[in-house]
């Protein structure tokens, strides 16, 4: 006979201690307050550490950095200092310093050194890391190649290489860089491709660099974060920053981020919430490193409650606890979205993705609906003030009338005769002119 109250053994939660890592990459791991690996480092570190090459597809913000991090430091722990063992390409040079950064705080407890190399600052640090000053290098393709061509670099203890964000770099236009790059790298290492999306020039490129890599999906690459949740506004385009200024006023949007899709426009955006009373930083392309690390740190620490900018610049943003991702300009390309709205609801976290849609960018967000499987609410309207609350209804877009009106009858020439017999036709008279 059965037991009526059987005893029911609780499923135990993932940890940091079922993968194989050093204890002193634990205890970084420990420190940096992650109790609990992703799917994507789940899926990614036992397969990496025994040096297979693999692809992993995630979305912003599910710890493709760490995934790829930890077992570079895991392998390379019992080397000689003195030599680049690994490279790990980025499309941006937020990302490289984002990437640095994790690394140095992972490995805090081994020996191993990393540095990044990216453009507009000087190359003589960057010269002494690239001759073994550090054992791991996180690089931008272009300075890189600057390195490559003077000849300052040697690889010829490469043993893992990273191309990290392969779709943004082939967005920016790095793909023929990126070749150039590999093709000068020794040809026995481990390679690993990380990416949110695998369009169909990622696909190549790993056809061609990667053997029989093993792919980790660790979810749908085209749906946006969980604990995302998407709100929209029908706008005039004029109205779009008294829109902002207005949904800004609510409290507990404590870190915003805002998209913009020109260097202008996040200029000219930045400006007019300065006048309106928020503490507001600015980062693109064409801010100085300088510029672009305060407006950073001070994102971070909360000296600024808005950063505006632009998707590029963008792409290295890892600012823990952002509220709210507003979409001031719709994207083209729905992937970006998804990209976009990964900032907020970072880390298992929850958060806001808000749209502003001007008549002109409904088509866009349409396509954008498509790709999430539904339809976003345009649940904002009522955080805004009444005037601008009738421009909003009125910009809205109105349903296509459908018209059924049967076509009327043409009545007879003649009316029929009692006799039901039609009269003959009348003649014409003369043609008048």
């Amino acid at each position: 006979m059965s037991d009526p109250n059987p005893t029911v053994t609780p499923k135990t939660r993932p940890s940091f201690a079922d993968l194989p890592l050093h204890p002193t990459l634990r205890q970084g791991v420990a420190e940096m307050g992650y109790t609990e690996p992703t799917p994507i480092q789940r899926g990614t570190i036992p397969h990496a550490v025994r040096g297979r090459d693999l692809i992993g597809t995630a979305q912003t913000g599910t710890g493709k950095t760490a995934a790829f991090l930890l077992p570079i430091l895991e392998r390379l722990l019992s080397r000689p200092r003195g030599r680049v063992y690994a490279l790990v390409l980025t499309p941006t040079r937020e990302l490289a310093l984002q990437a640095e950064g994790f690394l140095r705080r992972l490995g805090r407890h081994t020996r191993l050194r990393g540095a990044a190399v990216y453009g507009g600052v000087g190359m003589a640090d960057q010269e002494r890391a690239l001759r073994g000053a550090a054992e791991i290098i996180v690089a931008t393709p272009g300075r890189l190649l600057d390195h490559m061509e003077r000849g300052y670099v040697d690889f010829g203890s490469l043993e893992v290489l990273v191309l990290d964000e392969a779709d943004r770099m082939l967005d920016m236009g790095f793909l023929p860089d990126v070749r150039r790059v590999l093709s000068r790298l020794p040809r026995d290492r481990q390679t690993m491709l990380f990416s949110a999306t695998m369009p169909p020039e990622v696909v190549r490129l790993s056809q061609e660099f990667l053997r029989d890599p093993h792919i980790i999906r660790a979810d749908a690459p085209t749906v946006a974060a969980v604990g995302v949740a998407h709100h929209a506004v029908s706008v005039p385009a004029e109205r779009k920053t008294d829109a902002l200024v207005a949904l800004l006023r609510k409290p507990e949007r404590t870190s915003v981020l805002v998209f913009v899709r020109t260097k202008h426009r996040a200029d000219r955006v930045a400006h007019q919430l300065e006048r309106a009373g928020t503490r507001v930083a600015v980062i693109h392309g064409n801010r100085s490193q300088a510029q672009r690390v305060r407006a950073l740190e001070g994102f971070r620490q909360g000296r600024s409650r808005v950063l505006v900018a632009t998707d590029i610049a963008a792409r290295g943003v890892d600012v823990e606890g952002v509220s709210d991702v507003v979409n001031y300009d719709v994207p083209h390309e729905p992937e970006t979205y998804v990209h976009r709205v990964g900032r907020t609801a970072r880390a298992q976290r929850r958060g806001d993705a808000l749209t502003l849609i001007a008549p002109d960018e409904a088509q866009d967000f349409r396509r954008i609906e498509q790709l999430l499987g539904f339809s976003v609410p345009r649940d904002l309207a009522g955080e805004l003030p009444e005037e601008l609350a009738r421009s909003v209804r009125a910009s809205e877009p109105r349903p296509a009338r459908t018209w059924s009106r049967a076509p009327s009858p043409r009545p007879p020439l003649h009316a029929p005769s009692d006799s039901g017999a039609r009269p003959p036709p009348r003649r014409p008279g003369p043609r008048r002119w």
